[in-house]
Order: structure tokens, then sequence, then C-alpha cells
């Protein structure tokens, strides 16, 4: 009995961590969805392995780059590490009533070529950020028909609109309003029953 307990522990000490990949919708250095993003992703790290995905180096999605076999270089690794990903979270402000347009090209890139789709069957989750009052409700709405779409298993509850976000960060980017950092953990614990019993 003792030796059983003994090799399941060292089954659970060696497992390899999930990976949880962040993608922010604002390419901005200072923005608020990429502050809200790492403390969501500081409470996570303690359990996944959380990186940020890089959007800014992706060239706005164009088929006869497939077609002709003139794949950007950026397309294979970005598609790459999508598909080596077990699950997403998106962070994103809203623009003009809408998700903002890094975010839309890195959906349609991962999702090519047809047939190849890496977002497919992994669980995943939407935060909404502004400084408005509405904290980007129309964003995530926005943001959740391309993501069914595509076949991502959406965490649908509890729904998070982060707003007057620029009240809620010191000049270092901490969190510094407590009530929007319980629900914040709230969201995080949720997350990772999500992410579990995928």
């Amino acid at each position: 009995m003792l030796e059983m307990l003994h090799i399941y522990l060292i089954k659970q000490n060696t497992m390899k961590k999930k990976t949880i990949g962040v993608f922010v919708g604002s390419l901005r250095k200072d923005a608020c969805s990429k502050k809200t993003a790492n403390y969501i992703a500081g409470q996570l790290s303690q359990k996944y392995d959380v990186t940020f995905v890089e959007l800014g180096n992706l060239c706005i999605f164009n088929q006869d780059f497939d077609d002709e076999g003139t794949t950007p270089t950026a397309w294979t690794a970005f598609r790459e590490q999508v598909k080596n990903l077990d699950a997403l979270l998106f962070v994103t402000p809203e623009y003009n009533r809408s998700i903002p347009g890094v975010l839309k090209n890195a959906l349609d890139i991962a999702s090519r070529p047809y047939g190849q789709n890496v977002w497919d069957g992994k669980p995943g989750a939407v935060v909404g950020v502004s400084p408005g009052s509405l904290g980007g409700a129309l964003a995530v709405s926005a943001i959740k028909v391309p993501l069914s779409f595509l076949n991502v298993r959406l965490m649908m509850q509890p729904e998070v609109y982060v707003s007057n976000a620029y009240q809620l960060f010191d000049e270092q980017g901490n969190l510094t309003n407590e009530s929007t950092a319980k629900f914040l953990n709230g969201f995080v614990s949720a997350f990772d029953a999500w992410i579990e019993q995928a």
C-alpha cells in the first residue's frame, strides 16, 4: 500500500503543468487590459504555466500567403504555440463597441488553413476591461461569436466586465481595488475548475 502511494506521489510531482495562453487585445504597453491580465496570470501561475502570447508581430491575415506557400514565419510559430496550449484566456478592451482588430486577426490566422483550426476544443474564458462603465461588455459579446464557431469551450459564468479600469491600478500597475481583486479571484477559481474538467 505504501509503495502504491509512493508511486502515485511521484507521478503527481512529475506531471507536466498545463499551460494557459493569455491573449491581450491591446498592444499599448500601459493598457488596463494588460494590467488586468497580469493580475489574473499571477493568481493562475501558482498551479499552471502561464504564457502571454504575442499578437503584435502578426501581419493581417491573407489566405494567399498559405495558398501560395509563402506563409509568414510569425504565423507558423503562432499556430504551433496555440496548438500546444491547454487553455485560453482572452482579456480584451472594447474598441468602437467591438473587439480590437489584433484579436480578430489572431483568431483568423490560427483557424487556418481550412481544416487545421488549432483553437478547436480548448477550454477558454473571456475578460472585458474598459475605462468606461460597461467594462467592455460589447467586446466580450462580440468575441464570443467567433470563439464559439471555432469550437473553443467557453466558460460562460461568471461573466467578467472590469469597468472604470483607470481607477483600479497604482502607478506600478498593481491592482489596488479590493472588491475587484476579490471578484477576479473568484473568476480564477471558476476558470481553474473549468480547465480541470476539460
